[in-house]
């Protein structure tokens, strides 16, 4: 579930990101070619279309962002006294087979 939740964050941020693109801070953009009032088939609510699109989107992406981290607590973790890294050690040579410099 984790995985699948961090898969709809990364849409989400990727549809915001085309979103905030789209939009121009001074009124331009994609809002101004359809905001003029005399066009015949224009759409003159994008701006605020867009704009609560974007609201949307940052709020599922919080919302996500927290469900993930409620489901990653969930999962199983390891503690202080396991440890995810087993290192084999080889044993160490009695003093008998070193071979000994000088002979």
């Amino acid at each position: 579930m984790y995985i699948f939740i961090t898969i709809l964050i990364v849409i989400a941020a990727i549809l915001l990101t085309l979103l905030v693109l789209v939009q121009n801070s001074k009124g331009g953009g994609l809002a101004a070619g359809f905001a003029s009032g005399n066009q015949v088939m224009g759409a003159p609510k994008t701006a605020d279309f867009l704009e609560k699109a974007t609201w949307t989107l940052v709020a599922l992406i919080v919302v996500f962002s927290v469900a993930a981290v409620g489901f990653n607590k969930g999962q199983e973790t390891v503690g202080e006294d396991q440890s995810a890294i087993v290192i084999d050690e080889a044993p160490a040579a009695p003093a008998a087979e070193l071979p000994v410099e000088g002979e």
